[in-house]
This record gives C-alpha cells, structure tokens and sequence, in this order.
C-alpha cells in the first residue's frame, strides 16, 4: 500500500489546527500543518506530532481492566458495563443516587461524542454531585455570559483579525494557542494587528512569550486586577470617554454604573496595583481613541478571588467604549452548527453543596468542595466517584486532600485511556479509543473561534469491537443503568438511532449556513480541508437570549462584590506582604496534565521549576538552578530555581499540570519527568465568592532555600 493523505483537525488544544496526516495503512508516517486548512493555513504547534504517539503508546489502554486484589486484569465489555452499573447501583441503593459522583475532565470539550452522548448516562445517575474542570478555569466566563447575555456558552470572542488595539490581561495565547479564544498561528495574528499600525498591550505579572512580542507591556500584582478594572471604568467616566454607541438600546441603566466605580480612581488602587496612574490613563488613552479595541482577560484573571468580578467589569469596559458587536471589538461567533438552543442556558444556584453550602451553577458544583463531599460523614456523603477523562488530583485545589479522598471511596469507575493519579485506585477503568480512530467535530470550539469556518474529520483507523468510543460507552453504560433502575431504556430511542456525527449533520443541515453552503456531514467530508464562512459579524439582538432582549447589566448582583473589594484592599492601611506571591504558568508543549508521558515533548530542559526575581532570590540567599522549599498553609513542595527579570519582584510562578509521582501510573516518560503538583500549595477553602471558581492565582507562600545537611 503506498502513501496517503489524511486531512483532520487536530483535538489536543483550542486552536483546531488543521493536520494532514501520511500513513501507509495503519502506519503514521508523519503529522504536518494542512496548508490548505483556511482557519490554521499550515499552522501547527509541537502538541499535534503527539497524536502519532497516543495511538502507537503501548502503555494506552485498549480494552477495559478491573482490579482484582490490586492487580489489574483485562475483562470484556460485557462483563465491564455490568460490573460498573452493578457497583454504583450498589451504592445508590444503599446511601441514595447522590451517593454517586462526577468528575468531567476538560478533554470531554475536545470530544463530540462524550459532548452529545455523556449527559444520557449522568441524568441516568440522577446525581447531584457532578463536577468538573470548568471551576478551575472559565466558570467566571460562563456566569457573566448567563446573566448578561441569556445563555453560559454566548461568550464574546475577540475579533484578533480586524482590532487596531488589543488588551491582554492575565492570558498567554502564545503558550496556550488562544483560550476562550479558538485561534490558530495566533503569534503572526497579533503581528498583523501592529503591522497595520496597532497595538498589542499584555498586563501580566510576568513577561510572558506573548508580552515580550507586545507592543507594551505592564506588570500587575497577582489578584489586584479588578481594581486594575475599576479604575479604568472610573477613568473612562471621569474623563467623559464613555461612548457606547450602537449598544446605547441594548444596555438599561449604563450610566448607573459610574456611580459604582467612582470610589476606585487609580492614584487610590495603585498602590495595590503596582500599575501607576499615569500608566493607566495612557492605557485607557490608547484603547478608547483607536478606530477599534477589544480587552480580552483569560485564565490568569479568573483563577483569582475576584474571577467573576473581573469577567464582568471586562465585559463592562468593552461595552461602555462602544467596543462589543463591532468590527475589532468583542463579537459574538457564528457557528455552522449550532448548539446552543439545545441544552440549558446554565441554571444558577438551584442546589448547594452539602457541607459549605455552595450553589451549582449550569447543574455542577465547585470542584473545591469536592473532597469534602467525600470526607464528611452524613447523608448524601459521595461513596462512589465516575471521573471521566479527568486527573482532579493534579488538576484542583489541595491536592493532597483529594488524593485522600479518592482512596476512600466505596467504589471508583474511570472513563479514560491512561491510568493516571486519579483514577489509580479506580475499580474499574474503560477506555475509549484515541482521536485518529473516532470522528471529529468541534462542537465548543467553533463556537469560540475567531472566525467562522467548518470542518469535519473522519476516524483515520476503523477500530474492531473489541475497541469503543466514548460514545459508545455512555451509551452501553445509560442503557445498562436505565433497564436496571426502571426496566427500559425508552429515553435513549433518539440516540440510538443516530450516532454523533448524525446529530451535527442535523446541526449543520438546520444551521445559518444550511442555504448559503448547503452544509451537511457529506458537504464537509467532500471538502477535507474544511469550509471558510468568513469572518465575525455583528449579531445584535439575534446574539441574545435574555427575556428582554436587552443585555440584562445585573447592577446589583455584581456590584455587591464591591463590599469584599473593600474588606481585602481597604478596611486596614495597605503594608508590604511578608510572603511572596504564587501564580501558575503553561507551555506551549503542554496542555494542562496532559502529554506528559510523550517523550518528544518532555525532553530537553526541566520546565517544572519555580520562577523568582533577582531581588527576592538575593533576599532569600538562592542561586540558580538550587532547589527551593515553597510553603502555603495547606502544603509544600520542592523544585529548582530559575532566577528572571520576567517575573515581577515579590511573585513566583510554577507550572500547573506536573506532579506525576505515582509510580503505577503514566509509566516510563511522565514519572521519569514527574516534576511537583503545584496544587498541593492552593486551598479549596479559598474560592471566588460570585461563582465558586478555584482561587489558583496570587495564592500567598513563602519560600526557602534547601540546606544541605551539616557534615557529621
């Protein structure tokens, strides 16, 4: 058999890089950017080659294992299915369905089939206590896009590709590929934008890839960026710079909010900020005069006490400027297929947790309680866990006391293909098969891209019975459970007639696009490079979903978070912190917890190490490459120096995604590189009062040098 060509959209970040793959039957030969892809046009970051190693890795598991006296052993999917819904019937039966939990790792976003074929087998649960990764990374985004727009999943998107103003806060998209922000080759993206005369603005408490390619750069003191955010609202109504314009209609009440900011002009927030007044109003100068501007914050400010706050008052500035629906500003995508009148708009606070009492959010609780969920004794305690494509462990806050956690339980399914730190005492793990053998379409990440296109991706490989997709697998599983609890599985007839490349095909054939480009799953397949649908528009009031068809500001229930603001910046005279502050990093060769164990992209430097400033390693006595104790009041851990000016003075930065230290586990590459789980230092008591969200940045620790041991 000679060479091939396979044209698909790479799973493993946001960007949807097209690929083209060359195989000679079931061999890859190599993975390379598709040239003729129009949203990624060749583009392609070091993460794609590694599709070729999780198909090829033999430690990848490919058919389901149970542990039988803490060996693992290979069982059918028969016998598999059975003795996962027997095991958490068990426990329902005995302590009530909430006696079951969920955990979904965010590689469930980057899957179609767990996207469309999952929620059957959890409303088969009938839990309460589901969870996920959303609560330590964008549910401050969902909520404000819940109040303000009428749905959780409307969320603005920069429109990168016409703005003459870019502001960055808290976000690296040359380390991530874009994040809430689908976009590839996003480093000649933000060229464009300064080739064409305009500016591109990182604020970030450290000089991160994409802040040394800026236009300008301002450091800012982790967790003090909502009154970054005040103050540049204060700013824009003090100096008269408020122009909504086309919004005017669509926003009730906008010249209320002057009222609230005004306590927060900057010469009273600098202090706290680190970011000096007249650097502020030359920031505000630069975005509100340029013909178009657009503030984008990501994950850096939403994993704070303020995430939520934060979201809003972003959210705020670029409608109170005149910058959201409009060419260069926030705007709001366009999809082919589009879910979103299919599920739920994300429903607030209609249940709390047991023990703190915190509100769900879109049917999930904050992942910060979910460890003492497992813990507290009592009615509705969690005896039995499903984690699906998910490593919590490495992933939320307190590590430690999760870990513990999940040793307890009375019974532990993974839904996954690795055995990882989370799911090493599982009772049973069912593994899916890897992304080049299931279809592929990007159901969430089209809806967050900055422009609009489609493309759809065949499996590479057939796959035997032997092997199943996850969508397979829920499916078994909620037809399994549901015959056992009511004696039929009559709610899955409409999934068991299609498969999920059926149900986007209808997506596509009833989308906006279903005329103009006669859009089906055939139209796609014949087109494997994928279909451009141009770029963003402007999509007011069609955008919105709210009962008055206005964007519903929600004054109050924001602003109350105002009383917090004052409590932690204000109530006592401000004094130079004795400790040093954490916040996280990622690298353009990671993706959270994943991929660790591909040895093309571990090896070469360490790059789990801690990142300090030359003053503070002067202070503390510590030199290059030492190993360094960082303490919190809920842990510590150890790992090498690397003394930067990148950093501002007083912060540290340590990457999320590491600590593979479980011997049983990953195998080989990733315990070879374990590096330290940052998560150890963050506390789950810590979370942003608005949503629930981990508090993973500006997380106070302190740091010593390691003392070799006095010779005897």
């Amino acid at each position: 058999m000679s060479a091939q060509s396979h044209y698909a959209t790479c799973t493993l970040c946001e960007a949807m890089c097209g690929i083209e793959v060359r195989h000679d039957g079931d061999q890859i030969l190599s993975i390379k950017g598709d040239k003729l892809n129009p949203f990624s046009q060749g583009y392609l970051c070091p993460k794609a080659s590694s599709l070729k190693d999780l198909y090829e890795d033999p430690k990848r598991l490919r058919q389901p294992h149970q542990r039988v006296n803490g060996q693992w052993q290979p069982v059918s999917w028969e016998t598999a299915i059975d003795k996962v819904v027997s095991g958490l019937l068990a426990v329902q039966r005995a302590h009530g369905d909430d006696a079951v939990g969920v955990y979904l790792g965010n590689p469930n976003a980057h899957n179609m089939g767990s996207l469309l074929y999952g929620p059957a087998f959890y409303r088969a649960l009938n839990t309460r206590n589901r969870f996920s990764a959303t609560s330590v990374d964008q549910l401050p985004h969902h909520v404000v896009s819940r109040l303000l727009f009428g749905h959780q999943l409307q969320i603005p998107i920069p429109d990168i590709d016409h703005t003459q103003c870019m502001v960055i806060l808290g976000g690296n998209p040359l380390a991530s590929n874009g994040s809430i922000m689908s976009v590839a080759n996003v480093r000649q993206r933000l060229k464009a934008i300064q080739q064409r005369g305009g500016q591109v603005i990182v604020i970030d408490p450290k000089r991160t890839e994409t802040a040394q390619m800026a236009s300008d750069h301002l450091f800012i003191r982790p967790g003090a960026d909502v009154l970054l955010l005040l103050s540049m609202l204060c700013d824009v109504f003090e100096r008269d710079l408020v122009n909504p314009e086309h919004l005017s209609d669509y926003l009730p009440e906008w010249q209320s909010i002057g009222d609230f900011v005004a306590a927060y002009p900057p010469e009273r927030t600098a202090i706290h900020t680190g970011v000096s007044p007249d650097s502020l109003r030359a920031l505000v100068d630069c975005f509100c005069h340029a013909p178009s501007a657009v503030l984008y914050g990501r994950m850096g400010a939403s994993v704070q006490a303020f995430g939520t706050l934060n979201q809003y008052l972003i959210m705020l500035f670029n409608m109170l400027t005149g910058n959201l629906d409009r060419r260069g500003g926030m705007m709001f995508t366009q999809p082919a297929a589009d879910h979103l009148s299919q599920g739920g708009h994300g429903a607030m606070a209609r249940h709390h947790s047991r023990v703190r009492q915190l509100p769900s959010f879109a049917g999930e609780f904050p992942v910060a309680c979910l460890a003492e969920e497992i813990l507290t004794p009592g009615e509705g305690q969690i005896r039995a866990m499903v984690i699906a494509a998910g490593n919590p462990v490495i992933s939320t806050p307190n590590a430690d006391q999760l870990s513990k956690a999940l040793s307890q339980l009375d019974f532990l399914v993974a839904i996954d293909f690795y055995l990882n730190e989370s799911n090493a005492n599982a009772d049973i793990i069912l593994p899916p098969v890897s992304p080049l053998e299931r279809d592929h379409y990007d159901l969430v990440f089209h809806k967050l891209a900055v422009r609009n296109f489609a493309t759809f991706s065949p499996a590479l490989f057939s796959t035997s019975e032997a092997h199943k997709s996850d969508w397979q697998i829920y499916l078994m599983l909620a037809e399994k459970l549901l015959v056992e609890k009511y004696g039929n599985a009559d709610p899955l007839k409409p999934l068991q007639q299609t498969t999920p490349s059926g149900i986007i095909d209808n997506l596509l054939r009833h989308g906006r696009y279903a005329n103009s480009h006669e859009l089906s799953i055939d139209t796609l397949k014949a087109n494997p490079h994928g279909i451009d649908l141009g770029p963003l528009q402007p999509d007011l009031p069609n955008a919105l979903f709210t009962e008055s068809n206005t964007i519903e500001l929600h004054l109050q229930h924001f602003f109350a978070d105002l009383k917090r603001v004052e409590e932690v910046f204000f109530d006592t005279p401000y004094e130079p912190p004795h400790h040093l502050w954490l916040i996280g990093r990622r690298h353009l060769k990671s993706n959270n917890s994943w991929l660790h164990h591909v040895d093309r992209l571990v090896k070469g430097n360490n790059r789990c190490d801690v990142q300090m400033h030359p003053h503070d390693a002067a202070n503390l006595g510590i030199e290059q490459d030492e190993t360094v104790i960082l303490r919190s009041e809920r842990g510590e851990i150890r790992l090498p120096v690397d003394i930067t000016e990148d950093i501002m003075p007083g912060v540290v930065s340590v990457p999320h995604g590491w600590g593979h230290d479980v011997p049983e586990t990953w195998g080989g590459e990733a315990f070879a590189v374990s590096g330290v789980n940052v998560n150890r230092l963050t506390d789950d008591r810590a979370i942003d009062a608005l949503s629930g969200n981990a508090v993973l940045n500006g997380v106070p620790v302190t740091a010593h040098k390691v003392r070799a041991p006095a010779s005897s």
